[in-house]
């Protein structure tokens, strides 16, 4: 079992570091990169939520601390709490085979994790967590699927929630509920699409909308009676070509039945060109504010604090250029204080938002 005592001295030797020129700080070991002491303290003393954040890509490893705990260290730890993120909704999308099966065992195996970490781990299943997690030094998991293909039966909602799940995304590319963004033809919500929202609704279990094609998106906020999440997707009026990104209309109704969008900081949904940096993300963020006000904005950065491209070495590139992904919360955060967003506004951004929302869909 990890020393929570252990932990927090060396999460503070590794965060504590002297302030230098005139104000900033060097967080990081081995990294030059400096932070102002206004983004140290935003980070500090928000409650940051990654609406899609991955305690890890390498889902071999995730199955391995899921079914042996134990083999999750201290240096693991340190490094996600050094992030800055207190909670991560580390959901992944089964599309084939049992997916009943394999969305029981993720959700099993995140409890036991949870359980056996229970120092420095704590399961978000109500919103008095968000502080409490915070408060204690802790990392909250909010459980949730990127795939609701797993509900066979409007029944099977109450059994998923019942084990913790709070979250789940409508359709991952496509099925029985809907249609997903690479489907040809989006057919829309369909009926039992509609019955699966109305009992999620019911519940107390968060809609989300982020790989539901266009007409799918509109069609669930319209049959929704609490807010519906995007939790990770970027805005197609910057990345015209991306079906994967909700357009202006899309976000302008989600907005105007209070959810939030969280942005995410993968490379093809930020921008088509040469260069995509976390500017480009930050200008993802001013047009949805612009659009539907700063308090429909959030992260939702999936990805993990490695990238994509390290690991997989895709035909196509998925990071950004020049970031380390340990760093994105202080490296986004210093972009917002740059544009001269308030300190309210940047916390509304880094987790603000996605508490209101949850409350409003939790409250049951």
């Amino acid at each position: 079992m990890i020393s929570r005592r252990s932990v927090l001295k060396g999460a503070a030797l590794s965060l504590g570091a002297p302030m230098i020129n005139r104000g900033r700080f060097s967080l990081f070991a081995q990294s030059e990169t400096e932070y102002s002491v206004r983004t140290v303290d935003l980070v500090r003393r928000s409650t940051v939520i990654d609406m899609l954040g991955l305690l890890t890509l390498d889902y071999r490893k995730l199955l391995v601390w899921e079914t042996d705990p134990g083999r999750f260290g201290q240096a693991d730890f340190v490094r996600l709490k050094n992030s800055g993120i207190t909670v991560f909704h580390p959901a992944v999308g089964y599309t084939a085979g049992d997916i009943y099966t394999e969305s029981l065992r993720d959700i099993i195996g995140w409890n036991a994790f949870i359980a056996a970490h229970g120092d420095e781990f704590q399961r978000i299943e109500r919103i008095a967590h968000f502080k409490q997690a915070k408060a204690l030094g802790k990392i909250g998991i909010l459980i949730g699927e990127q795939n609701s293909a797993h509900f066979l039966a409007v029944e099977d909602v109450n059994r998923f929630y019942d084990l913790g799940q709070r979250v789940s995304q409508l359709t991952y590319s496509g099925n029985r509920i809907g249609g997903g963004s690479s489907d040809p033809q989006d057919p829309g919500l369909s009926k039992y699409g509609v019955e699966i929202v109305e009992r999620m609704n019911e519940v107390g279990m968060a809609v989300d909308i982020s790989h539901c094609g266009d007409r799918t998106t509109m069609n669930a906020i319209e049959a929704s009676r609490k807010p519906v999440l995007v939790t990770h997707s970027n805005c197609r009026a910057l990345v015209p070509g991306s079906a994967r990104c909700k357009t202006d209309e899309a976000i302008t109704r989600m907005a105007a039945r209070g959810g939030v969008m969280g942005i995410t900081m993968v490379r093809t949904f930020v921008r088509s060109a040469p260069r995509v940096t976390i500017e480009h993300v930050l200008d993802h963020i001013d047009h949805l504010t612009k659009l539907v006000g700063v308090e429909h904005a959030g992260i939702g950065s999936d990805v993990d604090l490695d990238g994509r491209d390290t690991r997989v070495r895709p035909t196509r590139r998925f990071d950004l250029d020049g970031i380390d992904y340990a760093k994105k919360i202080y490296d986004l955060t210093e972009g917002l204080v740059r544009r001269n967003y308030s300190s309210r506004n940047i916390e509304l951004i880094l987790g603000g938002n996605f508490e209101r929302a949850l409350t409003e869909t939790w409250a049951v």
